[in-house]
C-alpha cells in the first residue's frame, strides 16, 4: 500500500489490455473506478476484479464504480435501478419517513450485495448537490432535493448505510454542483453567489459527513476564486477542509472533463497543488494516464492513515 501513487484511474474495456497490466504494475495506482464499458455480466466483472486484486496481491484492493441509480447506473445489463432516482427517495422522505427508512434502506443493502458479489468496495455515493430550477440538468433528478436540510439528512443515511455494508462512499461534487447553468462534462460552470449564500445553501449540505471520500466539482465560484475550479482552489480547498469541516479524502472529478482547461499533467500538478489528495482519471486513455502517473506523488502518511481506516471497515 505505501508504494502506491495518488491517483485513480479508468480502463478501456471488459478485461486488462497487456499494456494495462504492465502500467498497474509499473506505476501501482490508489484505485480503479469501473464503468459500463468494463461491466458486461456477473462472472465477467468478478473475473475482472480479481484480476486486478492478484496484480496487487490485496483482497480489499479499491475499486469504485457510480452505481447512483436511476440514470447513473453503471450495472444496467445485470440489473434494473431506473426508477431509483435520488429524487424518487427525496419524495418519499417528505411524504412518508417510515415508507422512506424501509425503502431507502432495502434499495442501500441490495445495491451493496451486487457490489461486493462483484468485488467492487466504494460506491461514488451520495450527490449532495442541491437541485435548483434553470441549472444544468446534469444533476437534475440525481439530486435528492431543493432543500439543504432533506439532502443533509438522507446523506448521512446513505452514508451509515453501505457503511454497515463495507463500502465505502464518496460525497460528491464538494462544495456543491447543484448551481451550475451547464455540463462541467463539456464546459467550465461559473457560479456567482457570495459566500454567505453559499455556507447557508450549498456548501450547508456537505457539512460534517462522515464519509471517507469526497469528489470535488469542475465549477468555478466566481465571488471566492475567479480563476480556478474548485478542483483546483487553494481557497476553496481551505473552506472544505476548514468550513465544511471535511477531514477524510479529496478525490477530484475526472481530469478528463473539459470544464479544466490545461493539459492532463497541468491539471494533476494543479490539483495536488490546491490541496486535493487524489486525481481521478476515468477515460481509460493509456498515454493521458502516464501523465497522470507520472505527475502524482507517492501515497502519504494522511493517505496511509485513511486508507486504513477505510481497510478497516472491509474486514
Amino acid at each position: 500500500m505505501i508504494n502506491r501513487k495518488c491517483f485513480i484511474i479508468g480502463i478501456k474495456g471488459k478485461k486488462l489490455s497487456s499494456q494495462e497490466i504492465y502500467f498497474l504494475k509499473k506505476y501501482k495506482p490508489w484505485g480503479i473506478i469501473l464503468f459500463s464499458r468494463n461491466c458486461k455480466n456477473i462472472v465477467q466483472i468478478q473475473k475482472l476484479t480479481s484480476h486486478i486484486k492478484k496484480i496487487f496481491k490485496d483482497k480489499n484492493y479499491p475499486i469504485m464504480i457510480d452505481q447512483e441509480g436511476g440514470r447513473v447506473n453503471r450495472l444496467n445489463d445485470i440489473i434494473s435501478f431506473e426508477n431509483f432516482t435520488s429524487e424518487h427517495f427525496g419524495k418519499i422522505f417528505i411524504k412518508d419517513k417510515k415508507r422512506f427508512n424501509i425503502s431507502y434502506k432495502l434499495f442501500v443493502d441490495k445495491t451493496s450485495f451486487v457490489l461486493k458479489k462483484l468485488g467492487i468496495n466504494i460506491n461514488t455515493v451520495p450527490v449532495l448537490d442541491l437541485r435548483y430550477k434553470g441549472s444544468s440538468n446534469i444533476v437534475g433528478d440525481r439530486s435528492f432535493s431543493k432543500n439543504t436540510k432533506i439532502v443533509s439528512d438522507i446523506g448521512d443515511l446513505c452514508i451509515k448505510y453501505f457503511s454497515k455494508n463495507s463500502i465505502g462512499t464518496v460525497i460528491k461534487h464538494i462544495p456543491g454542483h447543484g448551481l451550475a447553468k451547464v455540463d462541467s462534462h463539456l464546459f467550465t460552470p461559473t457560479v456567482n453567489k457570495s459566500l454567505a449564500f453559499l455556507k447557508k445553501n450549498d456548501f450547508k449540505a456537505f457539512k460534517e459527513k462522515k464519509s471517507l471520500f469526497a469528489m470535488t466539482a469542475h465549477v468555478i465560484f466566481k465571488k471566492i476564486d475567479p480563476e480556478n475550479t474548485a478542483t483546483h482552489s487553494k481557497k476553496l480547498i481551505k473552506i472544505i477542509r476548514n468550513h465544511i469541516k471535511f477531514k477524510n479524502l479529496i478525490i477530484t472529478d475526472d481530469l478528463s472533463m473539459k470544464s479544466l482547461k490545461g493539459t492532463v499533467a497541468e491539471n494533476t500538478k494543479k490539483a495536488f497543488e490546491a490541496g486535493c489528495d487524489f486525481v481521478l482519471h476515468c477515460n481509460g486513455n493509456l498515454n493521458e494516464m502516464i501523465f497522470v502517473a507520472e505527475n502524482s506523488p507517492k501515497v502519504n502518511s494522511f493517505v496511509l492513515k485513511k486508507t486504513t481506516e477505510f481497510y478497516k471497515n472491509l474486514s
